[in-house]
């Protein structure tokens, strides 16, 4: 199946050093090879950059491994297709508008069926399980606020939704406004909180440190989220199967 990658910060922050590790699974030291996607978001505006290549032979992975773009919300993902063709429309992570903010969704898992779509505004432009579950998540909510609601609320509601859909096979994802980051773990979902006093993190997938307290302030506060840990000297919390959580400025509220 695919992976995932998400950042969440009370600054703006690149993700130059995760993504130089996570670009390699897409592969070459692992096989995730069907496309790959990457979305920041910048105040209310959103940079989003997909390729049906794989990651590490991407053109468009140079690009973004060059240009350290500063953001608080980062989802990324490298595809292993279980559903729907190769091509750039079915390539992670999604966009919609709802509430007058971008979403952006990616998803790592594989679903059985999906509700109907029937009525609703949003509608999947590829041919992907994902898409289409992100559309009926966007609509099911269009339909509960009428604008955005407070964030314990919208917590509560993507948990009983997203229950819903869980039940139809495995849904792990990352979902964020730019504003907050949703996290949820079906199978495999890992993150790590960086704070001060701030150490040197190592790579799994390349012989690549950083000292990150000569690049960081003492109030920066990082949380990166991964399929699988992505540095091998660190130690990583493995969220529990079914568990949502929520972060906010770089840390996680359940």
């Amino acid at each position: 199946m695919c992976q995932l990658l998400g950042m969440n910060c009370n600054v703006p922050t690149d993700i130059v050093f995760s993504f130089e590790g996570f670009h390699r699974r897409g592969g070459l030291t692992d096989h995730h090879a069907d496309g790959w996607g990457i979305a920041f978001f910048e105040e209310r505006g959103c940079r989003l950059f997909l390729d049906y290549l794989p990651s590490i032979s991407s053109p468009i992975a140079e690009l973004v491994r060059a240009y350290p773009i500063k953001s608080r919300n980062v989802i990324a993902h490298i595809r292993k297709a279980t559903q729907g063709t190769v091509n750039l429309a079915n390539t992670h992570p999604f966009r919609r508008e709802l509430w007058g903010q971008y979403w952006i969704f990616a998803h790592n898992g594989n679903l059985d069926s999906l509700p109907s779509l029937a009525g609703s505004r949003f509608q999947p432009v590829g041919d992907t399980d994902s898409e289409q579950a992100f559309c009926w998540l966007l609509d099911a909510l269009a339909r509960r606020f009428d604008t955005a609601p407070a964030y314990d609320a919208l917590h509560a509601a993507l948990k009983a939704l997203t229950a819903e859909l869980a039940g139809r096979g495995s849904f792990n994802f990352l979902l964020s406004n730019g504003e907050v980051l949703f996290a949820r773990c079906a199978t495999d979902l890992h993150y790590i909180i960086r704070r001060a006093p701030f150490s040197t993190a190592h790579l799994a997938d390349a012989d690549v440190s950083v000292d990150f307290s000569s690049v960081t302030t003492p109030d920066d506060r990082v949380a990166v989220i991964a399929t699988q840990p992505l540095t091998d000297n660190e130690t990583w919390t493995r969220m529990d199967s079914g568990q949502l959580l929520m972060f906010v400025d770089g840390e996680p509220v359940a």
